[in-house]
């Protein structure tokens, strides 16, 4: 396995994941750090890989919040334009992406993982191994975790 090559293509991935996922950057970038270590020290077949890092660094990030007995957080990526945004456009998207937080927080915990996930361009093959379901159900899943969301988000955002 090239792990040179694995980590300059899924470490970039992994990392936003995780960010998302806490809302912290240090904590995205111990946990996806700490991934690959163990990654390197398995002898984990090179297709498994990508799957593997995500479910391992989300085991890293929850086991840290319950040591630290802390409320997990979810950060949302919003493009930045070149011009300084303006006052009123920065309170407009810092109450998006806190609707967005809160209505991620009210989902199951499978929901967040697979719906972060496809957000980052995982595969139903890859979410399916993540999570141990069949690939064939990854697309009832997703569809049904979209529609909690939308309900969440709807009743956080207009609440």
């Amino acid at each position: 396995m090239d792990y040179e090559r694995l980590f300059r293509s899924l470490y970039p991935q992994l990392f936003r994941y995780l960010h998302r996922l806490t809302g912290d950057a240090d904590a995205a970038e111990d946990a996806a750090q700490e991934a690959f270590v163990r990654l390197a020290r398995g002898n984990l077949d090179e297709d498994d890989a990508k799957p593997w890092l995500f479910a391992v660094g989300t085991n890293l990030v929850r086991d840290a919040a319950r040591k630290a007995d802390r409320h997990r957080r979810l950060e949302v990526h919003v493009p930045r334009s070149s011009a300084p945004p303006l006052p009123d456009a920065i309170a407009e998207r810092n109450e998006a992406v806190a609707a967005v937080r809160r209505a991620l927080d009210r989902l199951p915990e499978r929901d967040r993982k697979i719906l972060l996930m496809r957000e980052e361009g995982f595969q139903y093959d890859e979410i399916a191994r993540s999570i141990g379901v069949a690939a064939t159900s990854v697309g009832t899943l997703l569809a049904r975790a979209g529609r909690r969301f939308a309900a969440e988000f709807a009743a956080t955002a207009h609440g």
